[in-house]
């Protein structure tokens, strides 16, 4: 689509609106070789080649920020070579390719994050950030509190060690029995592994939170966009600022006693 330069390098992050007037009235800027001066001039960033001194402009590409419940039978892949139902299936073309973050198994359902902000998907998936996955866990039997204990003391097999993970029952179905777990690590058919090497293979699997985010209000194959306040608390701008360095030889008023007690922390079994 034709849109007026100053708007194209405005929108591509060159500089702007202003600026970029005064870019083409010196000359900088160039449309297929040809220097602009005019800054009524037209031009399509899909078609025509821009230059501001020599350099080719990129489109600035919009972030989409998607939020998944993937039913069962569907692939975390963008595409398939067999060419079986994949997430990209379930969401519409939004003219920008985006990725899942991270992985759900092709028969396990719930919370997927999809994006094309690289920065957001490593503040997720870096292992320094131990973002919680809950999942709700079928599994066949009942397992004893002892078999239990290895998954929440953390777990070291043949092939792969697992942290930690908190376990707390939420019902029995006949002879079986469902649980909720919670992990911070990501690691291939982790909750499938790790109970299988108690003796106590998972019959259905369903992560029902990534964090402060739920699948609450959305149905199986459902999705939603992010919240900007999502986005901001993914991202991991709610640290507290770091407080300023004090002036050398300033005086520093004396801190005052915090008056009162603190109560005992509550305790829960996961």
């Amino acid at each position: 689509m034709e849109e007026r330069l100053q708007k194209i390098l405005a929108s591509a992050g060159v500089a702007s609106r202003r600026k970029a007037e005064e870019m083409i009235k010196e000359g900088r800027v160039r449309v297929n070789g040809q220097v602009i001066y005019e800054l009524g001039t037209k031009a399509d960033l899909g078609k025509d080649n821009i230059e501001v001194d020599g350099n080719m402009i990129q489109r600035k590409e919009r972030k989409i920020y998607v939020l998944l419940n993937k039913p069962k039978g569907y692939l975390c892949t963008v595409t398939d070579t067999h060419n079986r139902p994949t997430v990209m299936d379930l969401l519409p073309n939004w003219g920008v390719r985006i990725y899942p973050v991270g992985r759900l198994d092709m028969d396990t359902s719930g919370l997927l994050i999809l994006t094309n902000d690289g920065k957001m998907t490593n503040n997720i998936l870096h292992p320094a950030r131990k973002i919680d996955k809950k999942y709700r866990v079928l599994v066949k039997g009942i397992p004893s509190e002892a078999k239990l204990n290895l998954l929440r003391k953390g777990l070291a097999t043949e092939e792969d060690v697992f942290a930690p993970a908190k376990i707390r029952l939420l019902g029995k179905k006949g002879r079986d029995s469902q649980w909720e777990v919670i992990i911070h690590e990501g690691k291939k058919r982790q909750i499938r592994r790790m109970f299988q090497e108690i003796k106590h293979p998972v019959l259905e699997l369903e992560r029902t939170n990534i964090d402060f985010l739920s699948t609450k209000g959305l149905k199986e194959g459902e999705w939603r966009f992010l919240k900007k306040e999502e986005l901001r608390r993914l991202l991991g701008d709610t640290r507290e600022k770091r407080r300023p360095a004090p002036q050398k030889n300033a005086a520093v008023a004396p801190r005052k006693r915090r008056e009162g007690k603190y109560g005992p922390l509550g305790k829960g079994t996961y």
